[in-house]
């Protein structure tokens, strides 16, 4: 089962109102699933062209009112891009840590790694901006809870901490050494599923366009 957004009006004006959503079922005459794509990250998430060729889905299908599927859409992205910004303070503290503990453990020179002065100045820094990226994370949990308007603040969040995330997987992978371009080691993963961050639940320079709509620009 699939669900689509798909131009049912083609005459409506503006044009948005005309597009609504539909479950379409795997069996559904006319839709097929093409070839699976590879992707740099995520690599345990199939994702794989879908096809559409003289396929009828029936009316009982229509998911909420005709011509409202990119209103339900829209309702839906203050907490879509919530959730992308909860993943990747997730996703960042978990780098810090195995990084923390990987330069405990490996040593050059007779110490561990975590002794020497830029070690301890870099991990310094992740986590400081981790740490605010957190409460500010948490704050507009609870503030989306009550259902309060935070589209500004969610977008601030959503483009900040994915390129916070994305800089911690740099530093990270950078501290581990040559062994963290190893696949057997999980800040190789973390460092490749990262970079979508940015880019799905609208990219970062769509947020900073909204933010800067919201406060007046």
């Amino acid at each position: 089962l699939v669900i689509i957004a798909c131009k049912t009006d083609p005459k409506a004006d503006p044009p948005h109102k005309g597009i609504s959503l539909l479950a379409v079922e795997r069996d559904t005459p006319g839709f097929s699933r093409g070839r699976k794509l590879k992707k740099v990250g995520l690599h345990a998430q199939d994702t794989a062209e879908l096809i559409f060729e003289d396929c009828r889905v029936p009316v009982s299908n229509l998911i909420g009112e005709e011509g409202k599927g990119f209103q339900y859409m829209m309702e839906q992205l203050q907490q879509e891009r919530l959730l992308v910004a909860v993943d990747s303070i997730v996703s960042a503290e978990r780098m810090l840590e195995i990084t923390i503990d990987y330069v405990k453990q490996r040593e050059a020179f007779g110490q561990a790694i975590g002794k020497f002065q830029n070690t301890q100045f870099k991990i310094a820094e992740m986590a400081t901006e981790i740490r605010i990226g957190r409460t500010f994370v948490d704050n507009l949990i609870a503030d989306h809870i009550k259902g309060k308007d935070v589209v500004t603040e969610v977008s601030m969040a959503k483009w900040w901490i994915t390129d916070m995330a994305k800089r911690v997987a740099t530093e990270c992978m950078q501290l581990h050494g040559g062994y963290g371009y190893m696949e057997e080691y999980e800040i190789a993963r973390r460092f490749r599923d990262i970079q979508v961050t940015s880019i799905y639940a609208g990219t970062n320079e769509i947020m900073k366009t909204i933010i800067a709509k919201r406060i007046g620009l």
